[in-house]
């Protein structure tokens, strides 16, 4: 084998070397990018949910001083609804968290 053919077979095998890098590296980034957007949207979740508690909150404060109630039922309509919206988004952290958790490594 002459120089010259040692010389391109090392170029080629370098191009190779760079190319399987650049596709590996590229995975990563997506797997990376992914994760991220699925970590964003938990916050964002859990931003709506901390949201509906002071709702909550709210309406329970209410209910005890304007309202003069003693006692609150979760089956009243200003409840239900806070903690129907509530259940919703748990269970879409909770989906979310399980896809970040079971994600395959790349």
């Amino acid at each position: 084998m002459t120089f010259g053919e040692r010389m391109k077979n090392l170029l080629e095998q370098g191009l190779a070397a760079s190319k399987d890098f650049a596709i590996k590296a590229g995975a990563k980034a997506q797997d990376l990018g992914e994760r991220g957007l699925l970590m964003w949207d938990v916050k964002q979740l859990e931003n709506q949910a901390q949201k509906l508690l002071t709702k909550l909150g709210n309406e329970t404060y209410i209910a005890f001083t304007e309202r003069d109630q003693e006692t609150i039922e979760r089956d009243t309509i200003e409840f239900r609804t806070l903690l129907d919206e509530l259940g919703v988004i748990r269970d879409q952290i909770e989906k979310k968290e399980f896809e970040l958790k079971n994600r395959p490594a790349v």
